[in-house]
C-alpha cells in the first residue's frame, strides 16, 4: 500500500483547535469498560516477590498504589497509561524458568498471580513467531482491548494502545537490568494467527511479542490451544477505523534489525524504588533543571532499542529552564532555533500547563514506514524518559494530545508527532 493510504488513520485522528472545540469527548459512564481482565477457570498461582522470576514479573506490570475518590476507586500500575484505561494484557510462555512451570500463562494484575493457560513439554509457541527451535525463558506478547481506550478517546485510542503498550515494553527493559536479562522485541509475526489461537475476537489483538531467553538448540513442536475467550472489558463497542487501521498496519516493510542492546548505570536498589514509585506529575513549579541532567537523560533515551523491526524516531525538545542553556528548540545536540517558547509549548500540548511550566517539553517524531513498531518504540522511549527523569528526583508526565499539525510547523519539520511528555521539578 502506498504512503497515504498507509497513514489514513494517522491523518483522520489528528488534533487541531477547531476539532478539539468541535468534537469533544462525551464519556458514557454506564458503559465504562473494565481494565482488568481475569481467566477464572483456569489455575492460578500468586507471585510472590521474594522468588526472583516472580519478582521480575511483579515489575514490568504490578500494581503500586490505589487512589480513592467520593465513589470512585482505582489502581496504579509500574507502567503509566492514558486516563489510567491499560487497554493492554500480558501473556506470556515460561520454559525452565526457575519457581515457575513450563507453560503458557497470562498475567493477571488485579490478583498479582499468573494463570496457566496450558502447559508444554516439547511443544511451544515459538513456531507461532518464527522460531524453529525450543527457548529457554520467557516469551511475552502484549496485546490490546482497544474499547478500554476507545471508550473514552475514540477514533485516537489505536494511537494510545500503541504507546501503552511501549510503555509496558519499556517497563519489561527496565525488570530485565534489574534481573540482569536481556531482550528483544519481535513485531513481525503472525499476530492474526496468535489472535485465533488465544481465542480473540474483534475485541483484542496482539501487537508485540518480546524474546527474554535464549534459542536452543532442540526443536520445537507446534502447540494447538485451546483457550476460552474472556470478556476483559464488560461492555464492547466496535470501532472499525481502529480495527481497520490494525489490520492496514500489520504488514512489516524494509525492516531495519537492531541487535546492540542497551546500556544503562542505575544503581539498581535505588533504580528499583524509582519503578516502583513512578507516577504522572499533575504539574510543574517552573523551576530549572541541571544542563548536565538533561544531557544524561538524552543519553538514555538515545540507547538502542533490540527489535527486528527498528524504525527512526526524531526527538525534538523545548528547553524551557535548563541552567546553562538558551532558551529554544533543540534537536539531538543542536538548537534548531533559539527564543523563548514556553507559551507556545504549552499552547501545542492542547494547552496544557504542563508543556509551558516544565523544564523541558519534548516531541517524539517520525517518518518511519511501520506504524506499530515505531509507536510502540515512541512508548518505550517515553517510559525512559519517566524513570531516568524520576531516577534524578524530577517529574515527568507524558501528553498524548497535541495540536498534531501545529507541532509539525513549529519544529519545521513534516512528519508524523507520536508522544509529547514534560519533564521538571
Amino acid at each position: 500500500m502506498n504512503f497515504s493510504e498507509f497513514f489514513e488513520y494517522h491523518l483522520n485522528t489528528k488534533h487541531s483547535y477547531f476539532s478539539v472545540r468541535n468534537y469533544p469527548n462525551r464519556l458514557s459512564w454506564e458503559n465504562q469498560p473494565m481494565v482488568f481482565k481475569t481467566y477464572d477457570m483456569y489455575e492460578k498461582y500468586e507471585l510472590n516477590t521474594d522468588i526472583l522470576n516472580h519478582s521480575f514479573l511483579y515489575y514490568i506490570a504490578g500494581l503500586n498504589a490505589k487512589k480513592t475518590y467520593p465513589g470512585v476507586e482505582y489502581y496504579l500500575r509500574m507502567n503509566p497509561s492514558a486516563g489510567a484505561l491499560y487497554p493492554n494484557e500480558i501473556y506470556f510462555q515460561s520454559r525452565n524458568n526457575k519457581d515457575i512451570k513450563d507453560g503458557i500463562y497470562h498475567l493477571d494484575i488485579v490478583s498479582m498471580s499468573i494463570t496457566l493457560l496450558c502447559s508444554i513439554k516439547d511443544e511451544g509457541i515459538e513456531k507461532d513467531i518464527g522460531i524453529d527451535f525450543q527457548v529457554d525463558g520467557f516469551i511475552f506478547f502484549i496485546s490490546s482491548l482497544y474499547y478500554r481506550s476507545s471508550w473514552k478517546y475514540k477514533n485516537r485510542a489505536f494511537r494510545y494502545c500503541l504507546l501503552d503498550g511501549g510503555h509496558i515494553l519499556g517497563s519489561m527493559e527496565a525488570s530485565c537490568y534489574l534481573y540482569d536479562k536481556s531482550y528483544t522485541i519481535l513485531y513481525d509475526f503472525d499476530k492474526e494467527s496468535l489472535n485465533k489461537k488465544f481465542g480473540f475476537k474483534n475485541e483484542e489483538f496482539f501487537q508485540s511479542c518480546v524474546i527474554v531467553g535464549e534459542v536452543t538448540s532442540k526443536e520445537v513442536e507446534q502447540i494447538n490451544l485451546d483457550i476460552k475467550n474472556v470478556d476483559g472489558t464488560y461492555f464492547f463497542e466496535e470501532n472499525e477505523l481502529i480495527q481497520n487501521a490494525y489490520t492496514d498496519s500489520l504488514k512489516i516493510t524494509q525492516a531495519k534489525k537492531e541487535k546492540s542492546k542497551p546500556s544503562f548505570y542505575y544503581d539498581k536498589d535505588r533504580f528499583k524504588n524509582t519503578i516502583f514509585k513512578r507516577r504522572s506529575i499533575r504539574g510543574f513549579s517552573k523551576q530549572a533543571i541541571k544542563k548536565e541532567e538533561f544531557f544524561k537523560i538524552l543519553d538514555i533515551l538515545n540507547e538502542p532499542v533490540t527489535s527486528d523491526c527498528d524504525e527512526k524516531l526524531d526527538i525534538y525538545c523545548v528547553i524551557n529552564r535548563v541552567k546553562g542553556m538558551p532558551l529554544g528548540l533543540f534537536k539531538t545536540i543542536d538548537y534548531i532555533k533559539k527564543g523563548d517558547f514556553i507559551n507556545q509549548a504549552g499552547y501545542l500540548c492542547l494547552e496544557q500547563d504542563l508543556g509551558k511550566d516544565s523544564a523541558v517539553t519534548f516531541f517524539i517524531t517520525s517518518k518511519g514506514k511501520n506504524y506499530q513498531a515505531l509507536y510502540q518504540k515512541a512508548g518505550l522511549i517515553g517510559h525512559r524518559l519517566y524513570l531516568a527523569a524520576n531516577y534524578l528526583g524530577y517529574g515527568c508526565s507524558g501528553i498524548g494530545a497535541y495540536y498534531d499539525d501545529e507541532v509539525c510547523t513549529f519544529i519545521e519539520d513534516n512528519t508524523m508527532v507520536l508522544y509529547a511528555l514534560a519533564i521538571g521539578n
